[in-house]
């Protein structure tokens, strides 16, 4: 009887009456077999166990994907501690993160089938997880999507039952499993495609070691061709063709009589039955196979030892392909499991993630992309904030215009206007005179200074309340969040606060306000203290409150003055005004700017910063000539080029050529050098 092939072990075939028309192997339908079921233990056994390469793919994968930390978010806040975050890093007591997630994935890849078991669960959060292997649970069902229960069997005896319940599919025991098209309830493998390859590899593997064994040649026959005196064949008897073939075995067989010369004599023969070895080229069949078993499991042939294998230019190529390819696919389908399964237990807030930023085989793709999008930025292709997400940073304020390089785009004569009537000589004398353009532009410039003259200093009792706020969370695990935390560390180290955040305190204590009247936030009653009141205390309690009312009305009373300036300054009759053309000019600038950016502090424009800007822009025509182009005829016509670029500057935040009159952008603008 012919040798049992790993293949046909792995699937256990129905018997079926041989059929006469075709002599062709069952494999994948093919031929006469009909029906097919996986056992795990001869992919364990025959494809982990023995071969050499699928031991390699699974470790490949496993091994990397279990290297990857995780990092538990509420919202966009990272959280530093958490009981889930303990769970995690010990699972149970014979496992570590590392080790419990690289037996996880290697039970995925091996069976396409993980389970993940929760116990000791307290208001049903578990203290502990482990994992059950694939081979003995039984999925019990109906023929419904959701099976009825999962049943633990070992020595096939029943352990442990596991109801799932039929509404939401729950269970205590969570099942991980990879897509398969035949069936509801197990994974596929991806050693079940790559069965024939794995059988093929081992074959090749064992018949080249009996090849070795028997002096690196293939089997032959010893031909006797005796005849007596009458010459009629003689044969052998039992005794001596034993004999015979044990006295080969001895003296020729084995690599230690590889190459020993054989005698025959009289009516002795040798003829030899089969190929060479490289006539039957084991070593590109092997090769064959390795490349279409790592192919299954995602991993690129390179990594594997495929001699000649160049599908990508190195290693850090084949690595990096790896883990977009594979590894990161098999995390993002884990931590949707685990986020479906697990988190909701301790919060339904939170989110499991895995940290992919921290692998090092992608630190050149980061790198590239980081210079990408700087290239993007300085081009004025996006912005500082897209490219912040871009690279994985939160958004800052002030970082949502387009800037380009000075020396990109020149000024050019398009779009400056030409008034009917420009302006005369005599008008230029007023012009020339910088220390009245001084005077407008400190006159703008005051409107900044009452804001930054405002004591935003937390008081004593505010950094007391404080402080108790962080000692209440610490002792009850409970109440406020991590930007909380942060601004009870402020207030402690009574560090002057920004007008913005003053502002934030207030918009907090105005929201919460209405947790007072919740128990548990007064001291004597149940529950105290509540988590809103812990988060109060972290923002400086009552203090605060009072403290940012307080600041907050200075702050806009300042504000208030802030517009009534520009208002003064729009209405202001100027000693030495502007031709009526030119002011008649400057003033629909001002309106059709404002008409479409108005709304926004940072872009909004008067008569005044025009007026300044005009008055430079003649000056720079009578001073600085060589500055001029030969296109412009007339100092109104630069002075006006000058403003065209300051409002195109404004609304975009880009200059098209050199900057200029950065002095004289409201505060807060990415141009503005006011501090």
């Amino acid at each position: 009887m012919a040798q049992q092939t790993f293949f046909q072990r792995l699937f256990n075939n129905k018997p079926v009456e041989e059929q006469k028309n075709s002599n062709m192997m069952g494999y994948f339908g093919v031929g006469t077999e009909e029906a097919k079921t996986y056992k795990y233990q001869d992919l364990a056994k025959e494809g982990y166990l023995k071969n050499a390469i699928v031991y390699r793919c699974v470790n490949e994968i496993s091994k990397g994907a279990s290297a990857v930390p995780f990092v538990l978010k509420a919202g966009d806040q990272i959280i530093e501690q958490h009981p889930l975050i303990d769970l995690l890093n010990r699972p149970n007591p014979l496992q570590s993160y590392t080790e419990f997630f690289n037996s996880l994935f290697g039970y995925v890849l091996l069976s396409g089938n993980a389970y993940i078991l929760k116990v000791g669960s307290d208001l049903g959060k578990p203290k502990e997880l482990h994992l059950l292997r694939p081979d003995r649970i039984n999925i019990k069902g109906s023929g419904n999507p959701i099976p009825e229960k999962y049943e633990y069997v070992i020595g096939g005896r029943i352990q442990n039952t596991y109801e799932v319940d039929q509404e939401n599919g729950f269970s205590e025991l969570k099942h991980v499993k990879l897509w398969n098209p035949l069936d509801d309830y197990y994974g596929l493998s991806p050693m079940s495609a790559a069965a024939v390859e794995v059988d093929q590899f081992n074959m090749s593997s064992k018949h080249n070691v009996n090849l070795l064994q028997n002096g690196a040649r293939p089997s032959g026959a010893v031909i006797f061709k005796p005849q007596d005196d009458a010459g009629f064949a003689v044969n052998l008897s039992e005794s001596q063709r034993q004999q015979l073939l044990t006295d080969l075995n001895n003296r020729f067989s084995g690599a230690g009589n590889a190459g020993r010369p054989m005698l025959l004599e009289g009516d002795f023969d040798w003829k030899e039955m089969g190929l060479s070895p490289k006539d039957m080229d084991f070593h590109r069949l092997k090769n064959m196979a390795t490349t279409d078993i790592a192919l299954c499991f995602g991993v690129p042939s390179q990594l594997v030892g495929v001699p000649d294998s160049q599908t990508y230019s190195n290693v850090a190529e084949a690595r990096l392909a790896l883990y977009e390819e594979t590894i990161i696919p098999h995390l993002s389908k884990m931590s949707s499991d685990l986020n479906e399964w697990l988190v909701p237990l301790f919060d339904d807030r939170l989110t499991l993630e895995f940290d992919i930023d921290s692998i090092p085989a992608l630190a050149e793709r980061k790198k590239k992309t980081y210079e990408n999008v700087t290239s993007a930025v300085r081009e004025g292709i996006m912005t500082r904030n897209e490219a912040r997400k871009i690279i994985g940073l939160e958004t800052v304020e002030g970082a949502d215009d387009l800037y380009v390089s000075a020396n990109l785009f020149p000024i050019s004569d398009e779009g400056v206007d030409k008034p009917e009537n420009p302006v005369n000589e005599e008008d230029l004398e007023d012009y020339d005179n910088d220390d009245e353009v001084d005077k407008e532009i400190d006159f703008l410039l005051q409107e900044e200074k009452a804001l930054s003259d405002i004591d935003t200093v937390p008081t004593s009792s505010m950094a007391e309340e404080a402080k108790r706020g962080l000692e209440l969370r610490k002792k009850f695990n409970r109440g406020g969040t991590m930007v909380g935390v942060a601004r009870a560390n402020q207030l402690i180290a009574k560090e002057r606060l920004s007008i913005s955040t003053v502002k934030r305190m207030y918009s907090f204590f105005s929201r919460h306000e209405v947790d007072k009247r919740a128990e548990g936030f007064r001291q004597g009653e149940e529950g105290y203290p509540s988590a809103g009141k812990i988060a109060w205390l972290l923002w400086g309690g009552d203090s605060g409150f009072a403290w940012s009312k307080r600041k907050r009305q200075q702050i806009m009373t300042e504000e208030d003055k802030e517009f009534a300036l520009q208002d003064h300054v729009e209405s202001k009759e100027d000693e030495k005004a502007l031709s009526g053309a030119v002011k008649e000019g400057l003033q629909k600038k001002v309106d059709d700017h404002n008409e479409k950016h108005g709304n926004s502090k940072t872009k909004r424009v008067t008569l005044r910063m025009l007026e300044a800007v005009f008055r430079r822009g003649v000056g720079a025509y009578r001073t600085n000539p060589s500055s001029v182009r030969p296109s412009v005829s007339s100092p109104d016509q630069w002075a006006y080029a000058r403003v065209n670029s300051f409002l195109r500057a404004l609304s975009s935040g880009k200059f098209r050529g050199g900057r200029h009159d950065t002095d004289l952008f409201p505060k807060g603008h990415p141009l503005s050098s006011k501090t």
